[in-house]
């Protein structure tokens, strides 16, 4: 297992602190190397959760440069990268601060050793979170009830491989098992889809699934298929929200100071009314997927940022369609609350009206049956 490079990065927020932790002590005897990207844009709190899950860990956390401060005169990655991209602000259709910051140093400082990065996707979320394009970096999902990842799922479930899985499951099922074996000799199709076909294999039994998959990758060139063993295709675990606040709670670390809520209160109407905002992700203090209310949190808790922020908006370019100079306005700040706490109350009321519906329907139901015996 040494001949496998095992890392895990620490972006600062919540998943990838708690999977740290996580997988710390579960698997101590993965030599795991713990790594960050700084951007040099981060919050305090992001740096004090780092500092924190640091002690935790008891092994240092690497850092990962992406720029090398001896070849340029700006020190700050973010803002060398800005000027290297003609003062062209980062946005959804052009992530160019996630790839120069964030995937170019981690790939550069991989090489070409066979690697196994492990991604704190939790099993709540439905998304797959980023997967290296390079042979020699394979990504684990630990908290997901699928660990694999979408390019080795679509290999070992290919029609052409049904085979082997068929083979296997033969061999590991303790008696026959006809209903799971017509599942796996099923080919992929249009009524029948690769997604319906992985969840019928994965809920039948993950553990002997997990084993099919790597015994799979014994004849592949992935870094998982190099291991003797891979202690993961043991776990049937799933760690959602609640369970990455419990693992922060538990070990000391605590919960990002950033996501913590924060109460605010406005007068709607002529009557107060109180809510809370915090910060949704860790990153860049001027992320562009932040909310306007997140950008509002930024403005009064941490105004010298926000104007840091601004200060970036010019010739056009700013980090949302609505320019942070009219975002800060009192009336403009006034409104995005207003707008967020009348769309609590709406969303409040169509959740107590879908269960008030679903209980006369019951009730209705009840009735139905006891008069049928009338």
């Amino acid at each position: 297992m040494n001949k496998i490079n095992h890392v895990l990065g620490i972006s600062g927020g919540k998943d990838s602190a708690a999977l740290a932790i996580y997988m710390n002590r579960k698997y101590p005897k993965l030599d795991i190397n713990f790594y960050t990207c700084d951007t040099g844009k981060e919050l305090k709190e992001t740096y004090d959760l780092i500092d924190r899950l640091n002690s935790v860990l008891g092994r240092p956390i690497t850092l990962y440069k992406s720029i090398n401060s001896d070849h340029t005169p700006i020190d700050n990655p973010f803002d060398h990268f800005l000027v290297a991209s003609g003062g062209y602000l980062p946005s959804p259709m052009a992530r160019w601060c996630t790839k120069k910051m964030k995937l170019e140093p981690f790939e550069q400082q991989i090489g070409d050793q066979p690697t196994i990065s492990y991604v704190g996707i939790r099993g709540d979320e439905n998304r797959e979170g980023y997967i290296s394009k390079r042979e020699n970096i394979q990504t684990i999902f630990p908290f997901r009830k699928n660990i694999w990842s979408e390019d080795v799922i679509s290999k070992f479930i290919d029609n052409g491989n049904i085979k082997f899985v068929k083979n296997f499951y033969q061999e590991e099922l303790k008696k026959d098992d006809t209903d799971i074996i017509e599942k796996i000799e099923s080919k992929i199709a249009f009524s029948y889809t690769k997604s319906q076909k992985v969840d019928t294999l994965i809920n039948f039994d993950v553990k002997i699934f997990n084993k099919a998959v790597f015994n799979f990758l014994k004849g592949t060139d992935y870094p998982v298929g190099k291991l003797d063993s891979f202690p993961l295709i043991e776990n049937d675990e799933i760690i959602g929200l609640d369970d990455v606040f419990e693992i922060l709670e538990n070990s000391g670390v605590g919960i990002p100071a950033y996501y913590l809520p924060i109460e605010f209160e406005i007068e709607i109407d002529g009557k107060i009314e109180k809510s809370t905002y915090s910060r949704s992700r860790s990153g860049c203090f001027f992320c562009f997927y932040q909310q306007k209310l997140e950008w509002v949190w930024l403005l009064e808790q941490h105004p010298e940022l926000f104007e840091e922020a601004l200060r970036y908006e010019k010739d056009g370019y700013t980090w949302s369609i609505e320019p942070l100079k009219e975002l800060k306005k009192p009336e403009r700040v006034y409104q995005i609350k207003k707008e967020y706490i009348l769309r609590k109350k709406r969303e409040q009321r169509k959740k107590d009206n879908q269960m008030h519906w679903q209980d006369e329907i019951l009730s209705a139901e009840g009735e139905g049956c006891a008069s049928c015996f009338i």
